[in-house]
């Protein structure tokens, strides 16, 4: 069988391509492996939950009839105590979870202790704005 002289070059030149390609997509283009995708999606989750029983836990402080001065209390408590007075306070457990989620409560007093103070919530529901439809005629 006799092969073209140039099958070898071309060859090289292929496999070197291929070779920069990679090189380029795992650096620039984006390209992860299946391992670091999974990383990514489980870091996301975990942030997604995190963020989700936090803004919960905001919003169940902020209900609280007391409010005011347990945001007081929660901004006189050290930093690293913070998350333990908002789990020790139940704003954070979740009956509907089979376990906490981790990292929420830190997030949860971050976000209670940058408001300088307890927001006004409308107790009154909000009349209607747009007109019944009728049909026929």
């Amino acid at each position: 069988m006799n092969i073209p002289e140039w099958t070898k070059p071309a060859a090289y030149g292929v496999a070197a391509g291929a070779i920069a390609m990679a090189i380029v997509g795992f650096s620039w283009g984006g390209w992860v492996t299946g391992s670091t995708a999974d990383e990514m999606a489980a870091t996301a989750s975990r942030d997604a939950s995190e963020r989700l029983v936090a803004s919960i836990c905001v919003e169940r402080f902020l209900a609280a009839p007391s409010a005011a001065g347990q945001l007081v209390a929660l901004k006189e408590v050290k930093s690293w105590e913070q998350d333990s007075f908002i789990e020790d306070g139940g704003w954070i457990h979740m009956q509907f979870l089979d376990q906490q989620v981790t990292g929420a409560a830190d997030l949860c007093a971050d976000q209670l202790v940058a408001m300088e103070s307890v927001p006004e919530i409308a107790t009154e529901p909000v009349a209607a704005t747009t007109k019944p439809v009728t049909t026929g005629g």
